[in-house]
């Protein structure tokens, strides 16, 4: 077509401008593992297995002695398939299921429980609601089951950690990329590594997006910009500054409806709202130090203070039901400012007494978080009436919208104090227990601002974790683990407590699991995972008297399989297959028993696998399937299964430069990959082609 050719050019262009910078060294490609398990390339494309990572246990750990599932998205896989924010990446998970997100945050829905808040940076906690980027990541660790233990409160059916890129003191780099896709979406980006010193470097990664897709009237901008500082504090110590500004601007886009228990055929494009009323800002900084300390061979430390700043607002207008020939909408505004600290330290001691292997793992963590929120309500032309319903019609013939005066006002103060301790003990050549126990208090106080009503409440939870794992040979490992996260009453965002929150118990979650970990080469690995995941504590409500209680239940269960690396030197993989299901056992205010958990399709599978043809050319395919998925727990509307094919070509013209094209959805399948309510499900891209550059000079 005309745009994909306007793309393409554009794209050309860029790259000549980048090609012609000068090239003052090109290092040959390489791979180490380092402390950090940053990941270099030595003289080939590096491949997508990880064999090792500090987050699952806050001790560097191989993944094969870790007693749960884990996948993690490495910079290779995430540079291969082009994408560049969370949300892309995690569709190649098995067992992620997108949310809509209302169309301004992240949204995850994690062996059937949904979260806006299970998102960490380098292990600590980034909770606010938004869109997180990948240009300074350099992996994606999705941790499954309850993570209590190491991550603290929520992670109830898993974590989402992106560990972000440092600076070096042993190596110059510098990079950049440009693309541009058949949408009109573009997005420059640069990645220099310069140290400063023989003890003192900076990193430097920048990038900026323009933002479009095929919706109608969709569009926006992001700008990211990420220094870190690393400094060699003699032979033993290294402190490392890291910040990251992040500026988003898009159109919030809600979907479509419902008609007819599925999503509304013949308004695929259609965008049901107002531009000038459908708009979503985030402005955020965050500030991380952290100092590491090796004490002796067996001793080491390090301790972490981050600070971080969201000022956020967004506007809906949004479709609520549908006819054949008419849609009623409704809306609001939310503006939400919060500042989140923590700090965070831990000691990790290993030693061999009595012959057996020590990991001794013993922490603190202090938190807060200040926030302040409000939202006023949609209004609809010059009657100002809280819902519009309006023919069907192509373009939507929309009153004016205009905002009230404040429905919902409050503040609210959360103080958390953590401790933690485990022990990583191996029992002879063949045996391993990982055992640990975290004690958490909660505190938050509310005051909601329109009629005055201040709470508080403070709660108190132990976390334990225990997992046994039987080694038959090194590169094999056999596990059952179990775990207990919770939740307290006030919601993933804590942002205000009522007279039923204030008085109800958190919610609990029960993992169990059992797994097995093959690492058949040093660069392949299989994981094999059976679990069950009990929730507990949900609200309800007293048949006779109409009283809050707590005695909603809901049970998901499932396996997992997964497999990644390089499967010969030319071909690497990474494949994944997921059956769930999931259901409420107990009343709850929103559902009886026996309904269905929301988004939780029963079959999913994910492949990308990448073939090196030439040392020059290589060539990528991908597929994503998910089975049929209800959109809410009222099991009323469902949203068909669907299958997407993606391919890629990569072109090395030098060891410098290299061209990538990656189109999505090749066989233009029309499907509904995630939902935030039945009348507001999102429409998945039709083809789209990508055209990427790179440069190292």
């Amino acid at each position: 077509s005309a745009r994909m050719i306007r793309a393409g050019l554009s794209v050309l262009a860029l790259t000549a401008a980048l090609s012609a910078a000068p090239a003052t060294a090109h290092a040959e490609e390489a791979a180490e593992a380092s402390e950090s398990n940053e990941i270099v390339v030595y003289g080939r494309h590096v491949g997508y297995d990880t064999d090792s990572s500090s987050s699952p246990t806050k001790t560097e750990t191989q993944l094969i002695n870790v007693p749960q599932a884990v996948s993690v998205l490495n910079r290779t896989q995430l540079d291969d398939q082009a994408v560049e924010s969370l949300g892309e990446a995690l569709r190649y998970v098995p067992g992620v299921v997108l949310g809509q997100g209302e169309g301004h945050r992240d949204q995850v829905t994690l062996r059937g429980q949904n979260s806006t808040a299970d998102f960490f940076i380098d292990g600590l906690r980034d909770d606010a609601q938004y869109y997180r980027p990948l240009y300074n990541t350099e992996r994606v660790e999705v941790l499954k089951g309850a993570n209590a233990m190491i991550f603290g409160r929520g992670g109830g059916g898993g974590v989402i950690n992106r560990v972000t890129k440092v600076a070096h003191v042993d190596e110059v780099t510098r990079a950049a990329s440009a693309s541009v896709d058949s949408f009109g979406a573009w997005s420059l980006a640069a990645d220099a590594n310069l140290p400063l010193s023989d003890t003192i470097a900076l990193r430097l990664n920048a990038t900026h997006e323009g933002l479009d897709n095929h919706r109608q009237a969709f569009d926006g901008h992001f700008t990211g910009l990420a220094p870190t500082i690393t400094a060699q504090l003699g032979e033993a110590t290294r402190l490392i500054l890291a910040y990251e500004y992040a500026d988003d601007e898009r159109l919030t886009d809600r979907g479509v409806p419902s008609l007819g228990g599925k999503p509304i055929k013949g308004w695929y494009r259609t965008f049901f709202g107002r531009t000038d009323a459908n708009e979503g800002r985030v402005e955020a900084h965050i500030a991380r130090a952290r100092i590491e300390h090796e004490v002796n061979d067996e001793l080491s430390a390090n301790l972490t203070a981050q600070f971080a700043d969201y000022d956020k607002f967004y506007a809906n207008v949004y479709p609520r039901a549908a006819t054949a020939s008419t849609v009623t909408l409704e809306g609001y505004n939310s503006t939400t400012k919060r500042t989140n600290w923590v700090v965070q330290g831990n000691l990790v001691w290993r030693g061999d007494p009595l012959g057996m292997g020590h990991t001794l793992l013993a922490g603190f963590e202090a938190s807060g978080a200040d926030t302040e929120a409000s939202r006023q309500e949609a209004r609809f032309g010059a009657g100002a009436t809280a819902t519009a319903t309006l023919p069907l019609t192509r373009p939507l013939a929309i009153p004016v919208v205009s905002f009230t005066a404040n429905s919902r006002a409050s503040q609210s103060d959360v103080s958390v104090l953590s401790a933690y301790f485990q022990d990583h003990w191996e029992i002879g050549d063949h045996v391993q227990l990982l055992a640990g126990v975290r004690y958490d208090r909660f505190r938050i106080e509310s005051t909601n601002l329109i009629n005055a009503f201040a709470a508080k409440r403070t709660d108190s939870k132990w976390s334990p974790r225990i997992g046994l794992i039987g080694k038959p040979q090194d590169n094999v490992s056999i596990y059952a683990s179990y775990a207990i996260s919770f939740l307290p009453q006030s919601g993933d965002q804590f942002t205000v407590l009522d007279a039923v929150t204030a008085t109800l118990a958190p919610e609990k979650f029960r993992n169990l699991e059992a797994g097995v970990k093959w690492d058949f080469t040093p660069d392949l690995g299989m994981t094999a995972a059976v679990f069950r995941l009990d929730r507990t504590n949900t609200r309800s409500t007293d048949p006779l008297n109409g009283n809050p209680v707590l005695t909603g239940k809901s049970r998901s269960k499932g396996a997992e399989v997964s497999l990644a690396g390089r499967i010969t030197p030319n071909w690497q993989a990474s494949l994944g297959y997921t059956y769930q299901t999931g259901q409420i056992r107990a009343a709850t205010t929103a559902a009886p028993a026996g309904r269905k958990l929301a988004q939780l399709p029963r079959h999913q599978f994910t492949a990308w696998t990448r073939y090196d043809v030439t040392k020059r050319l290589g060539l990528g395919l991908g597929l994503v399937h998910q089975s049929a998925q209800f959109s809410t727990i009222s099991n009323v509307v469902r949203m068909p299964g669907f299958t997407r094919l993606d391919a890629a070509v990569y072109f090395k013209a030098s060891e410098a430069f290299t061209l990538q094209l990656n189109a999505e959805n090749i066989t233009d399948e029309r499907y509904f990959p995630s939902a935030h309510t039945d009348n507001n499900i999102s429409t998945g891209e039709p083809m789209n082609v990508k055209l990427t550059a790179r440069v190292k000079f």
